[in-house]
């Protein structure tokens, strides 16, 4: 892949990103008649009110957890650890000091802040839900779905920004790929050099899956599908492996999604050809995203009647992508035919396509492309895939 890199002069301003942003999530808790949100989850506490936080071992980001309180009347208040992550813009009066939510201590100072009414809160802790008991409380997904599926101009530039750091630092990568480098070593090097670039964060561990030819070979599958993604092993690659890659950094709180194929020692004829029939999906699939589109759309268009979906089955035809690394919109999910109908493209969705093409005995193909939904069709926010060198 060739990088998408953002071009020259592109505007980027974060405070009025992170104003719009709440402005959406307001008109959200409005139009839902919602008085109170609480967000305990970082990457939705990052797109209320910006705030940053240091990446920690998971039990330690656990206990450190910054947490949101929004109401429709006053400016957001933040409690975290990390103060110095929270926005300029932000009084300083509503920063506040870390809460213990994983405590009883905790759950009863966050409830004694939440004022009456009805309150949506995305995740739990027992202690919080102890003390919230009684309230009438609903899920936050709602809420948060409905202001973070239509992008603005400044997440999509975000988004475009992490992607081309993602996709600057892979050539460099798979320059080291040949028999007996380990795969481990490629995650080293990919790391390495996107912080190089300006990244923020990683939000994927660099996945470098060496694929088996056939179901068979490959990992157990309780479904009998293909496996994928899998931790790197430290394994030493050999010629002919095929490589899955995949990999997720972020940017001011954006995440990208890069994947790709490689066969170690140079592709051959078959791996050309899954290429090209991936290409043909994709191709199909972007010809019918549009304004009124509808999910439902893209998989008719991936799907010959009834054909085969060329994707994996425990995965989908495409996601959105923000804040989170997968994010609605969903396109061909097991949530079936009605959802997928139900789903209307609009300017300013995002959607990563990740179609598979496998051929058991020979593995197979995966690459993703990402677009955004414009006024008139749509505009590519990453590089377009490339045949297996």
């Amino acid at each position: 892949m060739t990088a998408a890199t953002a071009a020259a002069g592109t505007e980027l301003d974060l405070p009025r990103m992170r104003r719009e942003r709440l402005e959406k999530l307001l008109a959200a808790m409005v139009a839902q008649g919602i008085d109170c949100l609480v967000l305990l989850g970082q990457n939705n506490v990052t797109y209320a009110v910006g705030a940053r936080v240091p990446a920690a071992e998971p039990a330690r980001a656990a206990h450190r957890r910054p947490v949101a309180v929004l109401t429709r009347d006053d400016d957001p208040h933040l409690f975290t650890a990390f103060p110095e992550g929270a926005p300029s813009e932000l009084p300083a009066d509503h920063v506040h000091g870390a809460l213990a939510v994983e405590w009883d201590v905790g759950g009863r100072a966050l409830a004694a802040i939440v004022p009456p009414g009805r309150v949506a809160i995305d995740e739990y802790t027992m202690p919080v839900r102890a003390a919230l008991a009684g309230r009438e409380l609903t899920d936050a997904a709602a809420v948060l779905g409905s202001a973070k599926i239509v992008k603005t101009g400044d997440e999509l530039e975000c988004i475009r920004r992490a992607q081309a750091i993602n996709e600057t630092a892979m050539p460099e990568v798979e320059a080291m790929v040949r028999p007996g480098v380990r795969a481990t070593d490629l995650s080293g090097r990919f790391l390495r050099r996107v912080f190089e670039l300006g990244a923020s964060a990683n939000t994927v561990d660099p996945i470098f899956q060496v694929m088996p030819p056939s179901v068979a070979a490959g990992p157990y599958s309780g479904t009998g599908d293909v496996v994928f993604p899998t931790p790197t092993r430290a394994r030493e690659l050999e010629g002919g492996d095929v490589v899955w890659v995949d990999t997720g950094i972020n940017f001011e709180g954006y995440a990208s999604d890069l994947g790709c194929t490689w066969v170690v020692g140079g592709a051959r004829p078959h791996h050309r050809d899954q290429f090209r029939r991936w290409r043909a999906v994709v191709d199909e699939v972007l010809a019918a995203v549009r304004p009124g589109a509808t999910a439902g759309d893209l998989v008719r268009a991936a799907v010959p009647a009834g054909g085969w979906r060329p994707w994996l089955p425990h995965l989908y035809l495409a996601h959105g992508i923000g804040t989170d690394s997968a994010e609605m919109p969903y396109v061909g999910t097991d949530l079936g035919e009605t959802f997928d109908d139900s789903l209307v493209l609009a300017p300013g969705m995002v959607l990563v396509f990740e179609p598979v093409i496998w051929d058991d005995g020979r593995a197979g193909y995966r690459a993703e492309e990402i677009v955004a939904v414009t006024e008139t069709g749509w505009t590519m926010l990453s590089a377009r895939a490339d045949a297996p060198a």
